[in-house]
């Protein structure tokens, strides 16, 4: 059984809007897996780093606590639509 990827082979569809987001609040990878660990969330900076490169593929927990920590929908931050 083949792995779902997305049209260009990455392992997740949120990459770019969570690179965008993350520089539109000015935060580092380093200071978003803080917010995320405060807010109760066991990530750290290299779960991000490899989430934004397309390497790993992302939960719905994670889902959820990206949308929480950007006041964004599900749909905005897989899509990019509002």
């Amino acid at each position: 059984m083949t792995k779902l990827r997305t049209p260009t082979g990455g392992k997740n569809l949120i990459s770019q809007q969570l690179i965008s987001l993350r520089k539109q609040h000015h935060y580092s990878q380093r200071h978003l897996a803080c917010l995320l660990q405060l807010a109760g969330y066991d990530l750290d900076k290299n779960v991000i780093t490899r989430i934004e490169t397309n390497q790993r593929y992302v939960t719905d927990l994670e889902l959820k606590a990206f949308c929480q920590i950007f006041r964004v929908s599900y749909e905005y931050l897989i899509d990019g639509k509002i």
